[in-house]
């Protein structure tokens, strides 16, 4: 299948670079641009056939995302997350599909994984009760994934849930007012009492070891990869792309800039200027190419209906947060070597790094982390984390 997707979503790159300045400043994605990404398909790429998806290829999905990124990272990280949501639906059971998709295919759903909801056992499901911070597009989905805790008799957690909310269970707080992804409005969920029936939650154990009920109707490549990949990637490709953007501005303002200080001169002829470039592209390229290689060797084992060793899941985890790590150190080079020119605020330089900082704080992008659960399966031992 070739990415049809993207060649759609590249006439609309235009637009959305122009309106980059204005989500930023408003803290929210024009309707009209998610109206825009939607009739491209991009949040049906990683979406079920049965439903109406696509079901494409991960490594087409993040590129999309890159692209997207580069001209406005917010709607790309919106772009992202939102569309690897139907991914994960796609683990659940088939009524709790139906009930989201049933009617309306294109019904989106945002997220906020913190384990911070409580799950009482009552007949039928469950009650749950929470508030859940950072559920980036949540005014543009009509359901939400949410992390919960079942709470046993003696008021202790006894298993770790993601639930499925309708639009119509949950209110939405306006807090968001942050540095960087100011477009994305990762505003608050709050849920006061509601019943969550069985068939809407989803086991993160039974996640984390590659089965769950959805993979009975869903028995594609796609929804036997792991979770610990599939969504740690549509965090870090965001940041990729909008440091690649930024690269591609800072290229673009540089070049015929002439300095006042220093000995004067034009700027591209500074051998520093040039070194710095150099390790901006290197970094930037690098974390492309091992995602794309991880993903694709993780398709080919999907693919062939063979066990996915956790030394890939460990690697695919290390280079996902080391591309996170390169991409910042990437950005802050260039942010520094622009000189003043980088502190103008909302010059497409600026934006890429406040953007590409505030990115790389998600709890998927924890660096030490996830290096030192690679240092660990290297050396031998045992690694139970929900994220590999």
């Amino acid at each position: 299948m070739g990415n049809e997707v993207l060649d759609a979503v590249r006439a609309l790159l235009p637009a959305i670079g122009e309106r980059a300045a204005a989500a930023d400043e408003d803290r929210r994605i024009p309707e009209s641009t998610i109206g825009e990404l939607a009739g491209a398909g991009v949040f049906r790429m990683l979406q079920p056939a049965r439903h109406g998806g696509l079901e494409h290829h991960p490594a087409d999905f993040y590129r999309v995302v890159r692209e997207i990124s580069a001209v406005c990272c917010s709607t790309g990280w919106v772009a992202s997350v939102l569309g690897v949501h139907p991914w994960q639906l796609g683990l659940f059971p088939r009524r709790a599909q139906d009930d989201v998709w049933g009617e309306d295919p294109d019904t989106r759903i945002s997220s906020s994984y913190a384990p911070v909801g409580r799950l009482t056992p009552v007949d039928g499901g469950y009650e749950l009760t929470g508030r859940w911070s950072f559920s980036s597009g949540c005014e543009h989905a009509g359901w939400a994934l949410l992390g919960a805790l079942v709470v046993g008799a003696e008021g202790r957690p006894v298993d770790f849930l993601t639930v499925l909310v309708p639009r119509r269970d949950y209110r939405i707080e306006d807090v968001w007012d942050v540095v960087g992804l100011r477009g994305t409005a990762s505003n608050d969920i709050l849920v006061d009492t509601v019943f969550v029936p069985a068939h809407r939650v989803l086991r993160n154990y039974e996640q984390a070891q590659l089965r769950g009920p959805g993979q009975q109707v869903n028995q594609g490549p796609l929804y036997r990869l792991p979770f610990g990949t599939v969504f740690t990637s549509a965090i870090t490709a965001p940041v990729i792309g909008a440091v690649s953007g930024g690269y591609a501005s800072y290229v673009s303002l540089m070049k015929e800039r002439v300095r006042l200080s220093l000995g004067g001169g034009r700027f591209a002829e500074d051998p520093f200027a040039q070194v710095a470039i150099a390790r901006a592209a290197s970094d930037i390229d690098a974390t492309v190419l091992q995602m794309d290689r991880n993903l694709r060797e993780l398709y080919e084992l999907a693919e062939a209906g063979k066990d996915i060793p956790v030394e890939l899941r460990l690697r695919a985890r290390r280079d996902q947060v080391r591309g996170t790590e390169r991409a910042v150190a990437a950005i802050d080079l260039l942010f520094k070597t622009a000189g003043g020119t980088s502190l103008r605020r909302g010059n497409p330089v600026e934006r890429a790094w406040r953007d590409a900082h505030a990115g790389s704080v998600h709890v998927a992008n924890d660096v030490e982390r996830a290096l030192a659960m690679y240092g660990r399966g290297a050396f031998g031992l045992t690694v139970e984390d929900n994220l590999v």
